[in-house]
């Protein structure tokens, strides 16, 4: 791992890959030019430590490599910030159509989601056409009955079908259970058509009878949905087990280059570090890791003398509730005022196509004259209504400046929380033109 870094941060400091034609390297992926930087930084989290479910050795063991890397990177304050969180485990997902040749559905729990019982639930399944539809059923309509969801989520550049298609995974058991079920089962929240099936966080409710989560493949829901079709009456066998962990350590890595002019003045770039348990969380959020470190090190430049501390902060347990987000504002609190801006990389490396802020109108110009040092990358001014990313919320909603870069999310929910969340997913070019982007912004706010 040492002599990894070692050989990284020259090209760090380079400013990333260029091409034997002496090209930026922003260009179609990038597959036979040298390792940058970033893409050596990914390929080691999800080589090395792999995934990193919250709560767990292995989200230990990635603190355990941040804190390393940070520190042969030269950082000059590295530091992990603990807090502990109700932790979760899978242990065993199987789904079978028994009322059809017991076809096996690749299936996943949703995180959170409690246990069948051993042998697992056997019922009738209801097909609901959409969460608004499953809203618009009475009580008891599917007593008795296991209910699947079967919403599609809609591919888009922004990633705006997300919002939409997440809404049965957040609530599907608690509205499913008002209504009698026994078990939920969704379609993923993905925008794939293979077996790979979807997880991530569900929730309950305590005044509401909890019951077990599920998510079918997209390729499997296609299945259930051609079945209904058909008029046929459907019989599903759904067996998980899981286990909940009381008091699980996890904790956020804070690393900073600090300023030489005004070092109580932050500018602060945000990743998470932890990572669902299917795959190896390349594209969410290995990328972003790998983007904030090697983007902070290009702004700070071959001396690492910023004005202002440029601080990293590679935050935990985001996937299963935010809480490494609440635990940084609420350990922070007291130099909050001193975050002059905060921003987010945690949508794979689809290229940065927009600037979006949340800043006073008398900060304005300022961020309208560093988003125009970003029109050569591709890169168009958005609106002044950035909320950040789901780490920084919580010093957005206390007054943080905040920049909004989006990627192109058009394919990250083709992998997002599955088992295909892979090193092969990432690219290589598209990866570099993030590092420059998120670089050209912190230099431009460290060194105003």
């Amino acid at each position: 791992m040492r002599g990894f870094v070692a050989g990284a941060l020259g090209l760090a400091l380079l400013g990333g890959c260029v091409s034997g034609d002496g090209g930026s390297g922003f260009g179609d992926r990038a597959s036979a030019l040298p390792p940058s930087l970033a893409y050596r930084l990914t390929q080691s989290l999800t080589t090395e430590v792999g995934p990193r479910l919250a709560g767990t050795p292995r989200e230990a063991a990635a603190r355990d490599w941040a804190v390393r890397t940070l520190k042969d990177l030269k950082f000059g304050r590295v530091a992990v910030e603990p807090f502990t969180i109700k932790g979760w485990a899978r242990e065993r997902e199987e789904a079978f159509i028994v009322s059809h040749g017991d076809q096996a559905l690749a299936v996943t729990a949703l995180g959170g989601s409690i246990s069948t019982p051993k042998a697992g639930i056997t019922a009738p399944i209801a097909f609901v056409a959409s969460y608004d539809d499953l809203l618009l059923a009475p009580p008891d309509a599917y007593a008795g009955k296991i209910v699947f969801i079967n919403d599609r989520m809609k591919a888009a550049r922004d990633g705006s079908g997300y919002g939409v298609a997440v809404r049965k995974r957040s609530r599907g058991a608690i509205e499913a259970a008002k209504r009698g079920a026994l078990a939920v089962a969704i379609r993923s929240v993905g925008t794939d058509n293979t077996r790979f099936p979807h997880t991530g966080n569900m929730n309950y409710d305590a005044a509401v009878k909890r019951i077990p989560a599920a998510a079918v493949s997209n390729a499997d829901a296609d299945q259930l949905e051609r079945l209904h079709a058909m008029g046929v009456p459907m019989r599903l066998k759904l067996v998980l087990k899981t286990r909940a962990i009381a008091d699980a350590p996890s904790g956020n890595v804070v690393a900073d280059i600090v300023g030489v002019e005004k070092p109580d003045e932050i500018v602060l770039l945000a990743a998470h570090l932890d990572s669902w348990d299917l795959g190896t969380g390349a594209v969410d959020d290995a990328t972003g890791v790998a983007i904030v470190v090697a983007a902070a090190l290009k702004a700070a430049g071959p001396e690492m003398k910023p004005k202002r501390t440029i601080r990293v902060v590679l935050y935990g347990a985001e996937e299963v509730g935010v809480h490494g987000g609440d635990a940084y504002a609420k350990a922070h609190a007291g130099e909050i005022a001193n975050h002059v801006l905060a921003t987010e990389a945690d949508f794979g490396t689809g290229r940065v196509w927009r600037f979006a802020s949340k800043a006073l109108e008398a900060d304005l110009p300022f961020f309208d004259s560093v988003a125009a040092g970003l029109r050569d990358l591709g890169v168009e001014r958005g609106d002044n209504k950035s909320g950040g990313g789901a780490d920084i919320a919580a010093l957005a909603k206390k007054g943080v400046p905040i920049v909004g870069l989006s990627q192109d999310g058009t394919t990250y929910f083709d992998y997002h929380h599955t088992a295909n969340d892979t090193l092969d997913k990432v690219d290589a070019a598209a990866l570099e033109q993030n590092v420059e982007v998120y670089a050209r912004v912190a230099r431009a706010f460290a060194n105003r």
